[in-house]
């Protein structure tokens, strides 16, 4: 499947901000290399500008470690070394500066991070992909997706995805495509329905099967390169339900390329962000 024409060419005359500034929130004192990854793969997909907004205490770390390309927005923290609710000012300064914003890698469980999280949701005025642990915080509040009126990409596995519309594993393994569709309208937003064959399911009742990638891809941090990988398309102008089909494309196949070398067993997260370029030449 090839690429769309938008991603695949760029003008001579054109600069970074012509492919979108992405502000993910992500990571925390336990989980700071979810942030890493998400911020890394959203570089290789194309973006032009991203900003990792991360708790204070472990930007020193971070700014060691990420890549050379990717800022740092150190922000309030919780006790745990999570991103505080006090963090919302900061943050709804640079929501003015963005245009998409990734939101849940690794920032871990805390009621101030949760209400930081549903604060931050339903100030946004820019494309979202929404993930991991801020799925978990709208647990309950689903309402917020429908009053957002921005693209909305969720990506959960399966056991959130049950979590989140309070269904049994049972009844999202028997009916992935049915539960993917129905939520996607009721909420209007973009679902990827993460596992073997990922379903992306669009609010206008349109489904995506994908056929790339394998089991050596259900490893940890495999999902926040999903997600960078989606952020990377909405900014380059891509609609949600168009970039989430083609970043789980391309996501698979840099799997499947890296399992080539590295085998299903040994294959880590960082090692499909490595190979996302050559994924990215396959759909050329």
């Amino acid at each position: 499947m090839r690429l769309p024409t938008r991603l695949l060419q760029r003008k001579v005359k054109t600069h970074k901000g012509d492919y979108g500034h992405i502000l993910i929130l992500a990571g925390s004192s336990r989980f700071s290399g979810a942030a890493l990854l998400c911020a890394e793969a959203a570089m290789r997909s194309g973006a032009g500008l991203v900003t990792l907004g991360i708790p204070k205490s472990i930007n020193l770390g971070i700014i060691k470690t990420k890549p050379k390309e990717v800022m740092s927005l150190p922000l309030e923290e919780t006790k745990m070394g999570t991103l505080s609710l006090l963090a919302f000012a900061k943050i709804s300064l640079m929501l003015k500066r963005i245009n998409v914003l990734i939101i849940g890698p690794g920032l871990g469980e805390n009621k101030s991070t949760y209400a930081l999280i549903r604060k931050v949701i339903s100030s946004c005025e820019h494309p979202m992909v929404i993930d991991a642990d801020a799925l978990n915080a709208l647990n309950n509040n689903l309402g917020i997706l429908k009053r957002h009126v921005f693209e909305i990409v969720l990506t959960p596995h399966e056991k959130e995805i049950s979590r989140l519309f309070n269904l049994s594993m049972q009844q999202v393994r028997k009916r992935r495509i049915l539960i993917a569709q129905k939520y996607a309208k009721y909420y209007n937003s973009v679902i990827i329905l993460k596992g073997h064959n990922s379903i992306v399911a669009n609010p206008n009742g349109k489904s995506y099967i994908n056929k790339s990638g394998n089991p050596g891809m259900a490893t940890a941090g495999s999902g926040d390169v999903l997600s960078g990988v989606v952020g990377g398309f909405l900014a380059q102008g891509l609609d949600a339900f168009t970039a989430a089909k083609y970043a789980t494309l391309i996501h698979g196949l840099a799997g499947d390329i890296a399992a080539k070398d590295k085998t299903q067993m040994g294959l880590i997260a960082s090692d499909i962000i490595n190979r996302i370029p050559d994924a990215l030449k396959m759909c050329s």
